[in-house]
């Protein structure tokens, strides 16, 4: 018979080999758990993570602790509270409750924060209530299981206090050599890959597996990898059959001229990094149809391996490391590489200082690839400018950067992402609530641009397509503005078209003229491959049903009109031959550059011949079509098998009005005007108008931009009158100009730009202190309203050239000390300018001046030298120039100071070959 009354041990000696075996674990997790919580310590002092190989080895160590000692604690806490619920001691039990709930909030926490391929938490909220908890329960958990044991047999102070001194003096010693001795393992020897300017660190080569780990990233990132996987990025390289055809002629043709293909690297930077910085793309007999390297495109790792931008002078000017990884990365064990993922998720710390470094957020990033030149390497020639997405935003309104743009947006855009990664609902774990809203977002990696042609040729999915046409909308918009009649530049003016319009007489010519104005870029429209792109204005006019003027209509071919309007880059190369195929190794000048700055205008002039017999309104319809690529480069690119340019247009805008013919003025019914201010269309107008008197003998059409400012003032636009003073102050009217300036601060224009043109004329009415004074005000944003809008015009360089210049000047008028104190200033802007642009003419001929004068003789040739370097070949550009312009009229025309597109030249054309007997009509 059983003794009721027999004592039974609360631990017997079962529980107790199973207590000490949760003491034992216990104790290597306070060691391990003082030195992580150490370096997080010294983390959030520091601002720096400190975390390295080591630190995820201990970090590993304590999932696999606390994974361990789970079920143990578990069990022993269940076993123990079964023999000693019914002890009259309350106390302890109390004590011991609380402690077995205060365990289980521990272990439960770490599980939480653990992410688990079955089950994780990304929720930020959330994570951050669990990780407190796992911080402060172990806290709390010690102190209970004091007072549970004060209840009981006396405490081994001294051990615990041992144990808890070898914890800390090991913590210690480990964060003081972390500190000391914390050395990047990608530091060491650097190569670089000339001609382009890309480095690598740390090795002679990266292993193409490092940078092909695309699909190890959508483990994790899969919407991010979903988007990036249709993108042009991952489709930079041999995957991509128009760079495949340009490439591949550029390797054959340094092959052929140097006996390598190493000047072809100029590409690969950008392009082929995988295959580049592996060292295969160096080989001749490279197969680039068949080689994985060649497949892959930008991986995620090529660009997040990137270390540091070198410079801003592009062709891949930046530093790429083999990257650390976390423990097992490449482990063909499938048990290590899931240990490897759980490391990553949680602790990505590490994870986020090796591969998203604040340089990734930046304008200067996206300069690396997106700013290019030829240098000698490349062309034997010379160093030429190449395509310029960064200096071209950067110089701009949108930037907030440029003093003197003709619109602003309310707020400056900062970065190229902003519009090229927008962002995307996600519970991606790299998701952010970035607008605060509430809403958790990844940036869009497909990189939505303007690469339809790709997108068509790859049979991309229709979202893709979609995402590319979506970024093209709202980007310009076209007005059909006004009608003059005569057919001439100077005839009598009818503008704005609509609500009022004019009456057409039939038999007479008229001028029609369109604007173009840029609303939604942050660069030149369209920058980039501006040679092979093709926008253009595709204009009809109707009456009667019949078709009475064209331009920009298609032939059999897809191939449009060569006698349209088209808003691009006409390139040519050293014997005056079209730059067709995408041959960058033999770009040499731009015949004319029709491109569009970041809001500005442009306006285009169409001749129509009104038929002597026509009855009805005239109907005219204007598109801004854009599409890549033209049929010329598709017709080198697809060879025998291209048929028809069937790539997709896009339309971009669009613009139709009726115009009566004499005496139906009453029939029409009344016509809206666009959904744009009167005077806001006037001063698009005069915009276009004063570009276009930047070339030409004649100013171009000052005159008629003057006239339009005029009217735009009159309408109440604020910057009428400022615009005015832009076109007085070009013709070298320095007084009106400042009557006008006067008027502009009167009527609310931005007064930094105001304050822009008063240094311009004060320079040149010889006020050189005054200008001094007012390009500093400039330079040290000393206005309110544009620090609060983000603007930041010391980014401006020719603020900081013609503060230099200014500077100069005033040394000249003086000796000794003085004179050299001024030249020290001047020298002081130059070389600022020189670090925004480090290819800037204007910049190196001044130093180069100012350095002969300091008597620094070495300095003075290196910045003449560099002068020399990047100054244009005049006699040969002219040359090359000429020769085309005999060879073709429309590309002739096309590069007229003032052009005129002819509506009726097919129908003209015609008439003067009947005439010649060379057409035979029925």
């Amino acid at each position: 018979m059983l003794d009721r009354h027999k004592f039974i041990p609360v631990i017997n000696a079962r529980l107790g080999r199973l207590l000490g075996a949760v003491f034992l674990l216990f104790a290597l997790l306070v060691v391990n758990s003082v030195y992580l919580a150490a370096i997080s310590l010294l983390e959030q002092l520091g601002g720096e993570v400190h975390q390295n190989y080591f630190y995820l080895l201990m970090f590993l160590l304590h999932l696999a602790l606390g994974l361990l000692i789970t079920l143990p604690v578990i069990v022993f806490a269940l076993a123990h509270m079964r023999r000693a619920w019914r002890r009259p001691n309350r106390y302890a039990v109390r004590a011991g409750m609380g402690l077995f709930f205060t365990a289980l909030v521990l272990l439960i926490s770490g599980l939480l924060l653990t992410r688990f391929d079955f089950f994780e938490i990304n929720d930020p909220q959330v994570r951050r209530i669990g990780y407190w908890l796992h911080v402060i329960s172990p806290f709390v958990l010690v102190w209970l299981f004091v007072l549970h044991r004060l209840a009981g047999r006396p405490i081994r102070w001294k051990n615990g206090l041992r144990w808890s001194l070898a914890a800390t003096g090991f913590a210690a010693a480990m964060v003081v050599l972390q500190a000391m001795f914390l050395t990047d393992r990608t530091a060491g020897k650097t190569v670089q890959f000339s001609p382009s300017l890309a480095i690598v660190q740390g090795s002679d080569v990266i292993p193409p597996e490092h940078l092909m780990t695309d699909d190890t990233c959508a483990e994790c990132h899969p919407d991010i990898a979903k988007t990036h996987e249709q993108s042009m990025h991952r489709f930079s390289s041999f995957n991509n059959p128009a760079y495949k055809f340009s490439v591949e002629e550029t390797r054959r043709v340094v092959l052929q001229r140097d006996g390598t293909v190493q000047a072809a690297r100029f590409c690969a930077a950008c392009h082929d990094q995988v295959p580049l910085f592996s060292g295969q793309f160096d080989d001749p007999d490279y197969d680039t149809e068949h080689n994985p390297t060649g497949q892959a495109g930008i991986t995620c790792m090529t660009c997040h391996a990137i270390t540091r931008v070198n410079g801003v002078h592009g062709n891949g000017d930046f530093t790429i490391v083999d990257p650390p990884r976390y423990p097992f990365a490449f482990s063909e064990s499938a048990l290590l590489r899931s240990i490897n993922a759980q490391l990553i998720k949680a602790k990505p710390a590490f994870h986020r200082k090796t591969l998203l470094k604040p340089l990734h957020r930046t304008a200067e990033f996206c300069s690396t690839c997106h700013k290019a030149n030829l240098p000698a390497e490349v062309n034997h020639y010379r160093w030429l400018r190449g395509q310029d997405h960064y200096d071209s935003f950067l110089q701009s309104g949108v930037s907030g950067h440029r003093v003197d743009s003709f619109y602003y947006p309310a707020k400056a855009v900062a970065r190229c992402s902003e519009c090229h990664m927008p962002l995307t609902p996600s519970d991606d774990p790299a998701a952010r609530d970035f607008s605060e809203a509430g809403q958790r977002s990844i940036h869009n990696h497909q990189f939505p641009a303007a690469n339809t042609g790709i997108t068509h040729l790859l049979d991309l999915p229709d979202w893709v397509m979609q995402a590319h046409q979506e970024r093209l909308s709202n980007v310009t918009r076209i007005d059909i503005f006004a009608i003059k009649e005569a057919g001439r530049i100077d005839g009598q003016l009818h503008a704005p078209l609509r609500p009022s319009l004019p009456e057409l007489v039939p038999g007479n010519r008229y001028l029609i003229e369109i604007v173009i104005r840029t609303t939604g870029v942050g660069h030149h429209l369209t920058q980039g491959t501006t040679d092979s792109n093709e926008l253009w204005l595709d204009i009809t006019a109707t009456a009667d049903g019949k078709l009475i003027g064209r331009s920009g209509d298609l032939d059999e071919q897809g191939a449009v009109d060569p006698w349209s309007y088209f808003v691009n880059a006409y390139v040519l190369d050293q014997q005056g031959k079209r730059i067709d195929r995408r041959n960058g190794q033999d770009i040499f000048v731009a015949l004319y550059n029709h491109q569009i700055p970041p809001g500005a205008a442009t306006v285009v002039h169409y001749l129509l011949d009104i038929p002597v017999d026509v009855q009805g309104p005239v109907a005219i319809e204007a598109h801004l079509n854009y599409r890549k690529f033209d049929t010329s480069y598709l017709q080198h690119l697809q060879g025998k098998q291209f048929t028809r340019n069937e790539l997709p247009i896009t339309v971009m805008a669009s613009d139709r009005l009726l115009l009566p013919v004499q005496g139906q003025q009453d029939s029409l019914a009344k016509q809206q005007p666009p959904l744009i201010k009167p005077a806001e269309r006037w001063n698009d107008y005069g915009i276009g108008l004063l570009r276009a008197g930047d070339s030409g003998s004649s100013k171009g059409e000052l005159r008629q931009a003057e006239q339009a400012f005029h009217q735009a003032e009159a309408l109440g636009e604020s910057t009428g009158a400022l615009n005015l003073a832009r076109v007085y102050f070009k013709e070298g009217q320095l007084e009106q100009a400042a009557s006008a300036l006067q008027r502009a601060s009167e009527q609310q224009a931005p007064p930094w730009t105001i304050a822009w043109y008063s240094a311009l004329i004060d320079r040149e009415n010889g006020h050189l202190e005054i200008a001094t004074q007012t390009l500093e005000t400039l330079i040290n944003n000393r206005f309110a309203a544009a620090r609060q809008r983000g603007f930041d015009f010391s980014y401006d360089v020719r603020v900081l050239n013609e503060l230099g210049r200014t500077l100069y000047e005033r040394s000249r008028q003086l000796r000794g000390k003085q004179q050299r104190e001024l030249l020290e200033q001047a020298q002081v802007w130059f070389d600022k300018a020189l670090q925004i642009d480090p290819e800037n003419l204007a910049a190196h001929y001044n130093l180069g001046l100012i350095h002969a004068q300091l008597g620094n003789p070495d300095r003075a040739t290196q910045h003449r030298a560099l002068h020399e370097k990047y100054r244009p070949d005049d006699h040969a550009v002219g040359q090359a120039v000429a020769r085309h312009r005999r060879e073709n009229p429309a590309a002739d025309h096309a590069a007229s100071a003032i052009a005129i597109y002819d509506l009726g030249r097919h129908a003209h054309e015609e008439t003067r070959q009947l005439a010649r007997g060379h057409v035979n009509r029925p």
